[in-house]
């Protein structure tokens, strides 16, 4: 049976294969972005600022007007402003917090009343909501913050029927970057599809809530210290 999609950050790589993911499985989905290319394969996509209640009221009242209900919201929008703590900038602080975290928040506190049982939540999170990367503190304290919001919401909605769930991302594309393969065991980084496959995979799996799903290429997994010696990647690969 054809389901009600609502995918916030329809215009990014990741919202793009999304989008394609799920109109491919028969669902129909509504987009929301402030801006960029928007996916063929949305049904409609709107333009609103879902950080603030009034944009994700409205962002669910039109999607369930359009499609006659809500089965599945994806939560994929968010704002990395790289620097390091003492030199941010405290508004590009509030806007990686508001275009990362409250993009999850109030989105999912507008469709929570109207997604029925067996109804599903995704976020996408990140590798760096656990593993530090330089210069991100606004965006993995966000993540982080998405992460604990998951699984709050899938213990409170669960008697309900409602899932919540996230995927954790690990670099998607940046293949013009040297080396940037290296530290993944499966030798490569990630594609957006590989992140919609988990995310339509969260999406309709109905006994499973409140993980996070790493997509990763197995970098979480991996000590950073340990598998990037040049030695001791020799023994795992025969490589000197």
């Amino acid at each position: 049976m054809s389901r009600a999609v609502l995918l916030i950050g329809s215009t990014s790589p990741i919202g793009h294969a999304v989008a394609e993911a799920f109109t491919e499985a028969g669902d129909r989905v509504v987009g929301v972005s402030v801006g960029g290319d928007v996916p063929e394969a949305l049904v409609e996509n709107l333009t609103l600022d879902v950080s603030a209640p009034a944009g994700a009221d409205a962002a669910v009242a039109r999607t369930v007007k359009r499609l006659g209900g809500l089965d599945v919201l994806v939560l994929a929008a968010a704002v990395m402003a790289p620097a390091r703590a003492h030199e941010a900038d405290p508004d590009d602080w509030r806007r990686a917090i508001a275009n990362t975290l409250d993009t999850a928040f109030f989105p999912a506190r507008a469709a929570l009343p109207v997604l029925p049982a067996g109804g599903s939540i995704v976020a996408i999170s990140s590798v760096n909501a656990t593993l530090a990367a330089p210069s991100l503190p606004g965006y993995a304290a966000a993540k982080s913050g998405v992460e604990g919001l998951v699984r709050q919401l899938a213990l409170d909605y669960g008697p309900r029927g409602v899932r919540v769930n996230a995927v954790a991302p690990g670099m998607i594309g940046n293949h013009d970057l040297p080396q940037v393969g290296e530290g993944y065991p499966l030798g490569r980084v990630g594609e957006p599809s590989d992140v919609a496959g988990a995310v339509l995979y969260l999406a309709s799996a109905p006994f499973v809530t409140g993980v996070v799903l790493p997509v990763d290429g197995g970098l979480s997994i991996a000590s950073p210290a340990a598998f990037l010696r040049p030695d001791l990647r020799g023994k795992l690969y025969g490589d000197t």
